[in-house]
């Protein structure tokens, strides 16, 4: 499975900016978005199910929004109200096996 996100960049605190992450295969499968700030552990953002259930870290809820179009094969993050401390390198992961390569994402004034 090859996965590549795309999207990121430099946003102002409260901003937007949508991730996007192309797969190679069926999207169907628990999907994931992670984070890995500068000089900190990688995190989850947000997992979904293969059946549509999803998951937030409590630090994002209400602000990020996971989605999939199946046809596309790809895999969406909307990011909303953004803060400096969502500043990462954001990855898709498939089946919490397939990793794609960060986006990065820079969220300051």
């Amino acid at each position: 499975v090859q996965l590549q996100a795309y999207g990121g960049g430099l946003a102002q605190p409260g901003g937007s900016l949508r991730l996007s992450c192309q797969s190679s295969e069926s999207i169907f499968r628990s999907m994931a978005w992670y984070r890995q700030a500068p000089g900190k552990q990688r995190e989850l953002v947000v997992a979904i199910s293969s059946g549509g259930a999803t998951n937030y870290a409590d630090s994002v809820k209400g602000r990020f929004t996971i989605s999939r179009d199946g046809a596309k094969n790809m895999v969406y993050l909307q990011m909303n109200s953004l803060k400096p401390e969502d500043t990462a390198v954001y990855y898709c992961a498939h089946g919490g096996i397939y990793w794609g390569q960060g986006t990065e994402v820079t969220v300051s004034s």
